[in-house]
Protein backbone atom coordinates (compact mmCIF):
# COMPACT_ATOMS: atom_id res chain seq x y z
CA UNK A 1 0.00 0.00 0.00
CA UNK A 2 3.15 2.12 1.17
CA UNK A 3 4.52 1.63 -2.25
CA UNK A 4 1.21 2.67 -4.47
CA UNK A 5 0.77 5.90 -2.29
CA UNK A 6 4.55 6.83 -3.58
CA UNK A 7 3.87 5.78 -7.15
CA UNK A 8 0.56 7.67 -7.05
CA UNK A 9 2.10 10.81 -5.28
CA UNK A 10 5.12 10.77 -8.26
CA UNK A 11 2.87 10.35 -10.79
CA UNK A 12 0.62 13.45 -9.45
CA UNK A 13 3.93 15.63 -9.34
CA UNK A 14 4.90 14.82 -13.00
CA UNK A 15 1.28 15.81 -14.01
CA UNK A 16 1.56 18.75 -12.18
CA UNK A 17 4.85 19.94 -13.35
CA UNK A 18 3.90 19.38 -17.30
CA UNK A 19 2.69 22.74 -18.93
CA UNK A 20 0.38 22.18 -21.22
CA UNK A 21 2.29 23.03 -24.90
CA UNK A 22 -0.10 25.50 -27.21
CA UNK A 23 -0.01 24.47 -30.29
CA UNK A 24 2.38 26.42 -33.27
CA UNK A 25 -0.25 27.94 -34.60
CA UNK A 26 1.67 29.41 -38.03
CA UNK A 27 2.97 25.98 -38.57
CA UNK A 28 -0.63 24.73 -38.97
CA UNK A 29 -1.63 27.69 -40.83
CA UNK A 30 1.55 27.26 -43.42
CA UNK A 31 0.04 23.91 -44.15
CA UNK A 32 -3.42 25.58 -45.53
CA UNK A 33 -2.87 24.66 -49.58
CA UNK A 34 -4.63 28.02 -52.11
CA UNK A 35 -6.42 26.91 -55.06
CA UNK A 36 -6.81 29.67 -57.79
CA UNK A 37 -10.85 29.70 -58.59
CA UNK A 38 -12.63 31.96 -60.84
CA UNK A 39 -15.30 34.48 -58.37
CA UNK A 40 -18.36 35.02 -60.37
CA UNK A 41 -19.22 37.96 -58.77
CA UNK A 42 -15.93 40.35 -59.37
CA UNK A 43 -15.10 37.88 -62.68
CA UNK A 44 -11.37 37.81 -61.30
CA UNK A 45 -9.67 34.78 -59.76
CA UNK A 46 -8.44 34.48 -55.95
CA UNK A 47 -6.89 32.34 -53.79
CA UNK A 48 -9.18 30.03 -51.38
CA UNK A 49 -7.78 27.95 -48.68
CA UNK A 50 -8.20 24.04 -48.76
CA UNK A 51 -7.14 23.33 -44.73
CA UNK A 52 -5.76 20.74 -43.41
CA UNK A 53 -7.62 18.35 -41.18
CA UNK A 54 -5.39 19.06 -38.49
CA UNK A 55 -6.00 22.69 -38.46
CA UNK A 56 -9.54 22.26 -38.57
CA UNK A 57 -9.54 20.22 -35.23
CA UNK A 58 -8.68 23.55 -33.96
CA UNK A 59 -11.89 25.27 -35.45
CA UNK A 60 -14.19 26.71 -32.68
CA UNK A 61 -11.59 26.29 -30.09
CA UNK A 62 -9.51 28.71 -27.91
CA UNK A 63 -6.03 28.90 -29.62
CA UNK A 64 -3.52 31.52 -29.16
CA UNK A 65 -1.06 33.48 -31.89
CA UNK A 66 2.38 35.15 -31.57
CA UNK A 67 3.43 37.64 -33.94
CA UNK A 68 4.38 41.08 -35.49
CA UNK A 69 1.59 43.71 -34.93
CA UNK A 70 0.67 45.58 -38.29
CA UNK A 71 -1.52 48.42 -37.54
CA UNK A 72 -4.74 48.96 -39.81
CA UNK A 73 -5.77 53.13 -41.04
CA UNK A 74 -8.77 52.63 -38.98
CA UNK A 75 -9.79 54.78 -36.05
CA UNK A 76 -9.19 52.75 -32.29
CA UNK A 77 -9.98 49.64 -33.87
CA UNK A 78 -10.92 46.46 -32.00
CA UNK A 79 -8.86 44.91 -34.44
CA UNK A 80 -5.32 43.36 -34.25
CA UNK A 81 -3.87 41.93 -37.58
CA UNK A 82 -0.95 39.95 -36.21
CA UNK A 83 1.66 38.69 -39.27
CA UNK A 84 4.40 35.36 -39.03
CA UNK A 85 6.46 38.36 -40.31
CA UNK A 86 7.71 41.90 -39.76
CA UNK A 87 5.42 44.85 -41.85
CA UNK A 88 8.31 44.69 -44.85
CA UNK A 89 8.24 41.08 -45.50
CA UNK A 90 4.33 40.23 -44.90
CA UNK A 91 1.54 39.24 -47.13
CA UNK A 92 0.07 43.33 -47.99
CA UNK A 93 3.95 44.66 -48.47
CA UNK A 94 6.24 41.65 -49.13
CA UNK A 95 6.61 38.06 -50.50
CA UNK A 96 4.67 36.01 -48.07
CA UNK A 97 1.51 34.47 -48.59
CA UNK A 98 -1.84 34.75 -47.09
CA UNK A 99 -1.01 31.69 -44.61
CA UNK A 100 0.76 34.29 -42.73
CA UNK A 101 -1.53 36.72 -41.21
CA UNK A 102 -4.30 36.24 -39.03
CA UNK A 103 -6.82 38.77 -37.69
CA UNK A 104 -7.93 39.28 -34.26
CA UNK A 105 -11.09 40.75 -33.51
CA UNK A 106 -10.74 42.12 -30.01
CA UNK A 107 -13.46 41.70 -26.97
CA UNK A 108 -11.98 45.22 -25.94
CA UNK A 109 -9.69 48.03 -27.45
CA UNK A 110 -6.12 47.68 -26.46
CA UNK A 111 -5.33 49.82 -23.66
CA UNK A 112 -2.28 51.15 -25.07
CA UNK A 113 -0.96 51.96 -28.59
CA UNK A 114 0.58 48.98 -30.15
CA UNK A 115 3.53 50.22 -32.58
CA UNK A 116 4.13 48.55 -35.89
CA UNK A 117 6.27 44.61 -36.17
CA UNK A 118 5.86 44.93 -31.75
CA UNK A 119 5.25 41.20 -31.35
CA UNK A 120 2.15 40.95 -29.52
CA UNK A 121 -0.01 37.26 -28.77
CA UNK A 122 -3.37 37.32 -29.19
CA UNK A 123 -5.84 34.67 -27.73
CA UNK A 124 -9.63 33.91 -29.23
CA UNK A 125 -11.75 31.24 -31.17
CA UNK A 126 -10.72 30.43 -34.14
CA UNK A 127 -12.64 31.09 -37.06
CA UNK A 128 -11.40 29.51 -40.58
CA UNK A 129 -12.93 30.95 -43.79
CA UNK A 130 -12.78 29.72 -46.94
CA UNK A 131 -15.20 31.46 -48.82
CA UNK A 132 -15.62 35.26 -47.33
CA UNK A 133 -12.54 37.16 -49.89
CA UNK A 134 -13.90 40.76 -47.94
CA UNK A 135 -12.28 38.60 -44.83
CA UNK A 136 -9.07 37.25 -43.97
CA UNK A 137 -8.69 33.51 -44.02
CA UNK A 138 -7.88 32.74 -40.41
CA UNK A 139 -9.98 34.89 -37.63
CA UNK A 140 -9.66 34.68 -33.90
CA UNK A 141 -13.42 36.08 -32.74
CA UNK A 142 -13.64 37.48 -28.73
CA UNK A 143 -10.15 37.99 -28.79
CA UNK A 144 -7.66 39.77 -26.69
CA UNK A 145 -4.40 40.69 -26.48
CA UNK A 146 -2.31 38.78 -24.02
CA UNK A 147 0.52 41.20 -22.37
CA UNK A 148 3.24 39.02 -20.54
Amino acid sequence: MKKLTVFLFAGFLLLSSMKSVEPDMWALFSKTKFVEKLNDEFGMYFLYPKFPEELIEFEGKIVTVSGFYIPLEMNASNIAVLSKFPMAECFFCGGAGPESIVVGYLKNKPNRTIKTDEIVKVRGKLKLNEKDIDELNFILQDAEIIMD
